[in-house]
């Protein structure tokens, strides 16, 4: 695990950087052609690593349900990202990474739920769900870059 949680930590560095080098005009632009912007695909991994992590293994998530509706799989921008919640998705970009690592040292995760993803993946354990974690951020940065060239 010590490798998936090192890959976890400088992929979510990657998105800390977007943060931190584009204008908040610019994390809320959706380019033609897309369906989304920079701060969505920030905040939609969050969510999905929540949902992934925690609650498949029956625990409650670190985000507030207000999150978790606007960001989830299927949701869309409804308007513009105001900088006090950029300010806070950037805090639980590293929070979390910290908080699921402590949790997983300390064995609170007990139980996980089978589950199988929109795209066909079976996850049937924890460890599994911590993996396709990455890969799910990984398609998202990519989707990142793209944008980026149109901003």
């Amino acid at each position: 695990m010590k490798t998936t949680f090192n890959i976890w930590e400088t992929s979510r560095n990657l998105y800390l950087k977007y943060l931190e080098n584009y204008s908040l005009e610019q994390l809320n632009k959706i380019p033609e052609g897309f369906s989304n912007n920079l701060i969505w695909n920030i905040a939609h991994i969050i969510v999905s690593q929540q949902k992934l992590v925690y609650a498949l293994s029956g625990l409650p998530m670190h985000i507030s349900q207000e999150m978790l509706e606007k960001y989830q799989n299927g949701s869309r921008p409804d308007g513009e990202v105001a900088q006090e919640e950029v300010d806070e998705i950037k805090q639980l970009l590293t929070f979390l990474v910290n908080q699921t690592k402590s949790d997983f040292d300390n064995g609170i995760f007990k139980e996980f739920n089978p589950y199988q993803t929109k795209t066909g993946f079976y996850l049937g354990t924890l460890q599994e769900a911590i993996e396709f974690n990455n890969y799910h951020e990984g398609i998202h940065l990519g989707i990142m870059m793209q944008i980026k060239k149109f901003l």
